[in-house]
């Protein structure tokens, strides 16, 4: 039952504590960037009385950082790429899955409220999230009424090797001398929601 949730702002710190238990990229990529990080949170219930407890568990984590580089507004909009104001992606999101398998459409409803809570928090003219061909199609962002712009050009990663012989992506900076390899990114589907209508976007939505 919804009413059995909430959401409010979180601590980096936090929603670390979930993504690194549940997020397909806690094993890729290092760490994760903060921004305006909100929580999923449920109260337990008395299944005697059949009403909620004070204890409550935090279940979900829905972050949203700035684009992750300024040309995309260049990109999306045809605007300078020093205009960064009120432009932001979707960059994590996880559910519990034991809330996931238990509740219908909690991430879709989590999401939506995550949103709403920005809106109030931080000026937002456009979200961006995307979502990895080798993990998942993007459905909770169709449920959310994101508007697909399809999948991302074939880009390289660079993997830095470890001292146990393992690699880790390498996110940003110098790749030069450092020890590792180069690996075809997996491609991504792309989803825009808009809220200034004054912006034009320059992709195709399909």
């Amino acid at each position: 039952m919804k009413q059995d949730f909430s959401v409010r702002p979180i601590e980096k710190k936090t929603a670390k504590t979930l993504l690194e238990k549940h997020h397909y990229l806690s094993g890729i990529s290092k760490g994760f960037r903060s921004g305006f990080n909100y929580g999923l949170f449920k109260y337990n219930r008395d299944n005697t009385y059949n009403i909620p407890l004070l204890e409550e568990e935090f279940v979900g984590a829905c972050i949203f950082t700035g684009l992750p580089v300024p040309e995309l507004v260049s990109g999306m909009f045809g605007l300078p790429r020093d205009c960064q104001r009120g432009f932001f992606e979707l960059s994590r999101l996880c559910v519990a899955p034991s809330v996931q398998e238990t509740e219908h459409n909690i991430t879709s409803w989590f999401v939506s409220r995550a949103i709403r809570q920005l809106r109030k928090d931080t000026e937002v003219r456009a979200i961006l999230s995307y979502a990895d061909t080798d993990h998942h199609k993007g459905t909770i962002y169709r449920a959310c009424n994101f508007d697909y712009y399809g999948l991302t050009d074939q880009k390289p990663d660079f993997w830095i090797k470890q001292e146990d012989g393992s690699y880790i992506k390498h996110s940003r900076g110098k790749t030069k001398g450092v020890e590792g390899e180069w690996r075809p990114r997996s491609r991504k589907h792309r989803f825009v929601m808009i809220f200034d209508k004054t912006l034009k976007m320059k992709w195709e939505k399909q």
